[in-house]
């Protein structure tokens, strides 16, 4: 059969600094701020990301990949005809 607890039991099993009120908790409190400012959340594996020190890196890196595929896709496209 299962142990089943009071509520009474519970509250005295915490500190009284981690009694929360959680009616003025919030859902979702940063998702708009993120959604206005256009955040995409990547998560990198972690051999990736010894390599990266920051996001700006990370930005960086890509970048200069883009270009370089663009860079190439125009070259091999031409280079066909």
């Amino acid at each position: 059969m299962k142990n089943i607890r009071r509520k009474d039991d519970e509250q005295r099993d915490l500190l009284p600094e981690y009694n929360f009120d959680y009616s003025k908790a919030a859902r979702g409190k940063y998702y708009n701020r993120l959604q206005a400012e256009g955040s995409n959340i990547v998560v990198l594996e972690p051999d990736v990301a010894k390599a990266f020190h920051d996001s700006a890196t990370v930005n960086q890196t890509l970048r200069t990949l883009l270009k370089l595929a663009h860079t190439t896709q125009r070259l091999t496209k031409n280079r066909g005809r």
